[in-house]
């Protein structure tokens, strides 16, 4: 799995004209799923986001976990996070999870959020997706199950 993690102001999913996750103070997570992946890895993951310690604390540092923060997560599925470009000018996705599978992970990853007691929103798994955010920094991470 990979995961690009941006510390957010306030960020949403719309889909057409419908707004479908929304969060104010928090993370925005974009998830993708590759082959091979399994539950190991998204227990890892929740583990790893939960206590990554990237909010500032009161003298300036960053030293506070989103649960310290009082912030929520959007998380948003993105298969194109295991797009190959090395080759050629069209990116290969022969690293992404089939479609099921990656649903399957993507909605276990968002329940075990929510089972450490977490707002999560998210967006829509195959949809097409427009993302706003205001990001807080910026302040971008990229976590890789190994």
């Amino acid at each position: 799995m990979r995961l690009v993690i941006q510390r957010v102001k306030e960020a949403k999913v719309t889909v057409g004209s419908k707004t479908v996750g929304q969060i104010g103070r928090g993370l925005l997570v974009f998830v993708g799923v590759a082959k091979g992946d399994t539950e190991a890895q998204v227990e890892s993951l929740t583990e790893k986001i939960s206590q990554l310690r990237i909010f500032e604390d009161s003298q300036g540092k960053m030293n506070l976990a989103l649960a310290e923060a009082g912030g929520e997560f959007l998380v948003v599925s993105q298969f194109t996070l295991l797009g190959d470009c090395d080759k050629g000018r069209r990116p290969s996705f022969d690293a992404a999870a089939d479609p099921q599978t990656a649903e399957n992970l993507y909605e276990r990853f968002v329940v075990r959020l929510r089972e450490r007691n977490f707002k999560v929103a998210t967006g829509e798994f195959r949809a097409m997706m427009d993302v706003s955010l205001v990001n807080d920094g910026p302040v971008t991470f990229v976590l890789e199950s190994k």
